[in-house]
């Protein structure tokens, strides 16, 4: 007999949980044959209209069965969930599972590239014959080699040489984080590496490709005649650099990996080991040739090879020689001749990392520990006194204590990282030394400082919102718009981690919050950390049993979804969303209705979008929130807009705006600031346009709000073409496609081409119009934004009339009249007359 109770995928934290869950599910409906399950799959699919030779095999049905995969195809396995159990309601939470563990998936996709080298290391040593290999060698290069034996430092040296001596032109680095500790921070994905590597070469967003095979055409195309070097730092594997290779004429490529990487055509391998004994006791000498040698002259010479030799080792070593005053080389070399029969330690870092941190006072030790257990790359001075219950001062000396001594790398001014190595001395010496209740007293301080940090960096961005904060930590000044944005930017990735660790770890409070304390802002443009976070705070609060939580959550991702361009996903997830609230917490469900109207307006159902705002309008009012209040009457103004009712138009934006300020809500108030100068633009007052638009591209700009920028320059686009001056028109809205293109809001992309083929039209460049608003028409259809649709018709009319195309011209007239006629619009009147 099935248990009682189905498995919740909610509760999965990673593909291996989520693939356990599907097993238990097989289980509870009664553990059919895997030819059993792909019978049903295939008979489902085949009566939706799915050709033979799409059907899947037994096979790969059970390879859904099997752990330890990185990906999964959703597509199958919601499939076998029907397959299973044939019930809507919990296919659509599989398929939200699915979409929160893809959103981990993500991370693969995160990843920093620089067109600059990191700075050489003070005081490299040795390495002669490898650097002159690497000189001389062919176009790929493998240094491969054990941690801790300097490839990063030995091929960043090459590289600055290389530029030196001007056999390179250029370079572009990125760490490919093949073997970084935290499972949360994966391999990275090549085609990543390459969207950004192509970005740095200049290649403008809409231009760069889909799929791996053209991603590599375009790289290796843009680094054609170019003589650079790629420096791929930290390689998993031969399959993750291969595309990243220039593979033309003058390229090169540096590589680094703790493998091998044995398949790379045409690659020199240079093995590096640890220190000669020569280069030793030259890094030895060059580090604390101060420091007396005492009875034994062979004391250098000791410790190195009780160091191993290992690099890493040697500086760890280095910096508690240079810390300790009175004691000779020979008393050093004699201590850890101590340690190493004492404790047995046998290797040099671990005999190196012990003898530093315990020459450390214990406030340091216990720092670096604490250091070890954070969940993000890197930590600054304010996150470090939170984490150890520390005055900021205190905490700043300790860091910089740590960092001289090795222990902490200096990765910017006044951040540190660990060393993979010394994380996993320093994580196993907290687990043995600081109780567990110690260490989550630590960790629960530095997840409050986050959350007080993110909060006033939003109160002071977005003060419509109240972020509250459990405070009782010292955070950094961030009471201008320029601190606060530069905070969240700095701390962005960190954020995104912290979701994570205490989604899975036991804070889920603390997810839910501060997923809520960043919705504004990472609806700005971070779509990609909006639904990474937002998919932590929906599994948290699933962890919780709070269906409001869940609600919020599945909004906040929805959201993030629409402006993706992802239309489908997140209309499901609001409805979904609306269900969970049932007749409670009205406010938020106004913020449903706000959105599923914008949906259905750029859809073309004008009176479905209008009742929605109503329905919106009364919820807000009932439930006193002005913001709501607010975002409902401009949602009216914009439908009044639409259908030529300026006047009115302008009205539902003037009360909004009022609203908008009295709540304090500045993205709200640079909207309609917006909206206002669109209207007076329309009612043939240019001037109060102006102004209005000045005001509120001023206000973006001042808090930091993208997408606004964007929409507002979109808008002075306009007013410039309506008063004749078409460069100014094409610049501002060059400026927003480029923004709408950085943030990824696809509806916003498709705008400004639209703006800038009418600009091009009014030039007579009718086949750079032609271009813009096919370029439009595509994004449009694919965000099923109608009125998009139509204005793009319209473009194409006016450009195939000028090109002398009478008939192309009207067949696209005609599907603009009949797009701007159902939507209600006067658009269609005005192409009727052309017609």
């Amino acid at each position: 007999m099935p248990p009682l109770d189905k498995p919740d995928p909610a509760l999965a934290g990673t593909v291996d949980d989520l693939v356990e869950r599907l097993r238990l599910l097989k289980i509870w409906a009664g553990d059919p044959s895997y030819e059993t399950i792909k019978d049903r799959v295939n008979a489902a699919w085949t009566a939706a209209g799915r050709p033979a030779g799409e059907l899947t095999r037994r096979s790969t049905v059970a390879n859904c069965f099997v752990p330890g995969r990185r990906r999964l195809n959703n597509d199958l396995v919601l499939a076998v969930v029907q397959a299973l159990h044939p019930d809507d309601a919990y296919v659509s939470q599989w398929r939200q599972a699915l979409r929160v563990i893809g959103g981990e998936i993500e991370a693969v996709s995160q990843v920093r590239v620089q067109d600059t080298l990191p700075g050489e290391l003070p005081g490299f040593t040795g390495r002669a014959g490898e650097l002159d290999r690497l000189r001389a060698t062919g176009p790929v290069a493998v240094i491969d080699g054990m941690a801790g034996v300097g490839k990063t430092h030995l091929a960043v040296r090459a590289g600055h040489q290389l530029l030196r001596d001007k056999l390179v032109d250029r370079v572009l680095f990125v760490d490919l984080r093949g073997f970084h500790p935290d499972p949360g921070q994966p391999p990275a994905d090549p085609t990543a590496v390459l969207d950004g590597f192509l970005r740095l070469l200049g290649v403008p967003s809409h231009q760069i490709p889909n799929g791996e095979a053209a991603l590599v055409a375009a790289y290796r195309d843009r680094l054609a005649g170019r003589r650079t070097l790629v420096v791929l730092d930290n390689a998993a594997d031969a399959e993750q650099v291969r595309p990243l290779l220039p593979r033309t004429p003058g390229g090169r490529a540096l590589i680094t990996s703790r493998r091998r990487l044995d398949g790379l055509d045409g690659a020199t391998h240079l093995g590096v080991d640890v220190f000669t004994p020569a280069e030793s006791a030259a890094f030895l000498a060059g580090a604390v040739g101060r420091v007396p040698v005492g009875t034994d002259p062979e004391a250098a010479a000791r410790i190195a090879r009780r160091c191993g030799h290992l690099p890493l080792a040697l500086s760890l070593i280095a910096g508690h020689i240079r810390d300790t005053d009175d004691w000779t080389l020979t008393d050093h070399a004699d201590r850890l001749d101590e340690r190493h029969r004492d404790r047995r330690l046998d290797t040099g870092v671990e005999l190196a990392f012990d003898l530093s941190l315990r020459r450390l006072p214990d406030g340091h030790q216990r720092l670096l520990r604490l250091v070890a257990l954070h969940p993000g790359q890197d930590i600054d001075a304010y996150a470090a006194a939170a984490l150890a219950g520390l005055e900021l001062g205190t905490a700043r000396a300790r860091l910089d204590r740590l960092s001289g001594d090795h222990l902490l790398q200096a990765v910017a001014p006044g951040r540190y990282a660990l060393h993979d190595l010394v994380r996993d001395h320093a994580t196993g010496r907290a687990h043995d030394e600081d109780p567990p209740a110690e260490r989550r007293e630590a960790l629960t301080r530095l997840f409050d400082y986050y959350l007080t940090a993110a909060a006033g960096a939003m109160d002071t961005v977005n003060p419509a919102d109240k972020h509250a904060a459990p405070g009782g930590v010292v955070t950094p000044d961030l009471s201008t718009p320029d601190a606060a944005v530069t905070w969240l930017n700095t701390e962005r990735p960190t954020l995104i981690a912290v979701a994570g660790y205490t989604a899975a770890h036991g804070w889920p409070t603390h997810t839910t919050r501060l997923a809520r304390t960043l919705y504004m802002y990472l609806t700005d443009g971070h779509h990609s950390a909006g639904l990474r976070v937002h998919g932590y705070a929906y599994r948290a609060a699933s962890t919780m049993g709070d269906p409001a939580a869940q609600a919020r959550a599945l909004t906040d991702q929805a959201i993030m979804y629409l402006h993706r361009g992802e239309m489908a996903t997140g209309i499901d997830q609001l409805h979904r969303a609306l269900a969970l609230y049932g007749t409670g917490h009205p406010e938020e469900q106004a913020r449903i209705l706000n959105n599923l109207a914008d949906v259905e307006e750029r859809a073309g159902h004008h009176d479905l979008a209008v009742d929605h705002q109503r329905h919106a309008l009364a919820l807000s009012r009932a439930a006193a929130d002005r913001n709501g209040e607010s975002r409902a009457l401009c949602g009216l103004g914009i439908l009044e807009e639409r259908a030529g009712r300026y006047e009115a138009a302008g009205a539902h934006y003037r009360a909004a705006l009022e609203l908008a300020r009295l709540a304090g809500s500045r993205s709200g108030e640079a909207n309609l600031l917006n909206g206002i100068g669109g209207i007076e633009m329309r009612l043939g007052r240019p001037d109060s346009a102006r102004r209005h638009l000045a005001e509120g591209l001023a206000l973006s700009r001042r808090f930091g709000l993208r997408v606004r920028q964007a929409e507002i320059l979109d808008s002075l686009g306009l007013l410039h073409l309506t008063t004749g001056r078409l460069d100014r028109a094409a610049d501002a809205l060059g400026q927003a496609l480029r923004i709408y293109e950085e943030v990824g809001d696809r509806d916003g992309v498709a705008w400004a081409h639209n703006g800038l083929g009418e600009v091009a039209v009014r030039a007579g460049r009718f086949a750079d119009a032609l271009g813009h608003h096919r370029a439009a028409d595509a994004v449009a259809t694919e965000v099923d934004d109608r009125t998009q649709q139509a204005r793009a018709h319209a473009g194409l009319g006016h450009a195939h009339r000028g090109l002398g195309n009478p008939a192309r011209a009207r067949e696209h007239y005609e599907q603009a009249v009949a797009s701007y006629a159902a939507a209600g619009m006067p658009e269609a009147d005005d192409l009727r007359a052309l017609l």
